[in-house]
């Protein structure tokens, strides 16, 4: 009991500190001292404490390239695993882990809503433990709304990150309508779990979904919205030794 009294106040020192460490400008910096000459998405970039790791910062950099073309942008990501020093000066935080993907993301009608670090628990082995990077995209269509989130997920290899998930979507909302009443609509919604099961080393994962629909139409002076039955599926990915793949025969209802 004692010892776990002793471990809160720990705990809670390295979530304040790590966040201070985010507060203080730790993305600004690793970018001006990667790359000096580019521009910065500033409003995207991430920076947030790896949950389970004492002064370890996980760093997302959007940078846009130059373009020609009115109302697309193109963005090079790139990712960090930072460590801080044992005496919390950020200035000398160092990168343990990286990956820069040139044009990783793309940006037009459908603009990107928002980049978040997902550090949940994907132990994929005893010595290789994942974290995400969720991908918000939003359309501005009125007659066609639409959004999506993705997941990519990462596993420090030494000084480089592999990407063993490459943008798999969780979610989707879409729909077309007349912008009154008329219009049909889905919803998809998944969630990531970790599988018993392994393939090359590294455990499966489990994609669960439910999809539903719906379709409006007005009634007089009602609009009514008639909803269809939610479709759940599920889906096994597996490692092939260099990224995760859906399994043939894998997906039911």
């Amino acid at each position: 009991m004692r010892g776990r009294l002793l471990l809160a106040p720990l705990l809670a020192a390295f979530c304040v500190a790590g966040h201070a460490a985010c507060d203080t400008g730790l993305a600004e910096r690793m970018h001006a001292k990667l790359h000096p000459k580019r521009l910065l998405d500033h409003e995207r970039a991430v920076c947030q404490p790896w949950r389970g790791f004492a002064g370890r910062f996980i760093v997302v950099l959007p940078m846009p390239r130059p373009t020609s073309e009115p109302g697309f942008t193109e963005f090079d990501l790139d990712v960090l695993v930072v460590q801080q020093a044992d005496n919390g000066n950020t200035d000398r935080a160092a990168v343990i882990s990286r990956l820069l993907q040139p044009a990783a993301l793309t940006e037009d009608a459908v603009r990107i809503g928002a980049i978040k670090v997902d550090t949940a628990r994907y132990t994929l082995a005893s010595d290789a433990r994942a974290f995400g990077v969720r991908v918000i995209r939003q359309g501005s269509s009125r007659a066609n709304p639409y959004s999506s989130e993705t997941l990519t997920l990462y596993v420090p290899q030494g000084p480089r990150l592999a990407k063993v998930l490459d943008g798999l979507e969780t979610t989707l909302e879409r729909g077309e309508w007349d912008t009154n009443c008329a219009g049909n609509f889905e919803t998809v919604r998944g969630s990531l779990s970790i599988a018993r099961s392994t393939s090359n080393g590294y455990a499966d994962l489990l994609l669960r979904q439910t999809r539903t629909q719906s379709r409006s139409a007005p009634q007089g002076e009602e609009c009514v919205t008639q909803e269809r039955p939610a479709k759940f599926t599920s889906m096994t990915l597996r490692y092939d030794g260099t990224i995760y793949r859906s399994a043939k025969g894998a997906a039911s209802d």
